[in-house]
């Protein structure tokens, strides 16, 4: 009968936090979750850094064996939005015009499966996680989104801050009428 190794062995160059600092960085998107669902825009746009970039690549359906992968920078995203991007759609949200926010969509973010381990810079952070977005609108609309986040957390004056978020949804075809909505 073999011995139970103590602890998983690493992959090169992927450390993890230790138990105190992967708590907080539980808490902090957990904290932002719940600021997403209560529309607390300016709380939640507080939580990035000026330099953020926010990026959701449309998924290509390709074979194992295509080099190309099902997701690359410059072939088609939701989002691949900067600081100044993320709150003109803030302000767009807070509009009358938006009549496709009036009545607002309720959500629920769910997040788990969270791994956080050392960035390359002493004061950065890898984060990886999955979430569950539920969109309901009037009577019968309902949305489910289902997800990989990547994230580089950055400490600000102490506190986490999101410098660069990559969102991998699992649909290849996106059926949702719209896409007002934060990941």
């Amino acid at each position: 009968m073999s011995a139970v190794p103590q602890s998983l062995p690493e992959v090169k160059g992927e450390q993890p936090v230790d138990r105190e600092t992967a708590h907080r960085i539980e808490q902090f998107l957990f904290r932002e979750a719940r600021l997403l669902d209560s529309e607390a825009w300016e709380q939640w746009l507080a939580l990035l850094t000026d330099d953020i970039h926010y990026w959701m690549p449309a998924i290509e359906n390709r074979r194992r064996a295509d080099r190309l992968g099902a997701y690359a920078p410059g072939r088609g995203a939701f989002f691949d939005d900067n600081h100044l991007d993320l709150e003109r759609r803030v302000a767009r949200f807070k509009q009358p015009s938006a009549w496709a926010e009036d009545p607002p969509t309720r959500h629920v973010h769910v997040i788990s499966n969270v791994e956080a381990l050392h960035g390359a810079a002493r004061d950065e952070f890898i984060v990886h996680s999955v979430f569950v977005n539920y969109r309901s609108r009037g009577e019968a609309d309902n949305d489910l989104l289902l997800g990989r986040r990547e994230d580089l957390l950055r400490l600000v004056d102490g506190d986490f801050r999101i410098a660069r978020r990559k969102i991998v949804i699992t649909q290849s075809l996106f059926m949702s009428k719209n896409l007002n909505t934060f990941l």
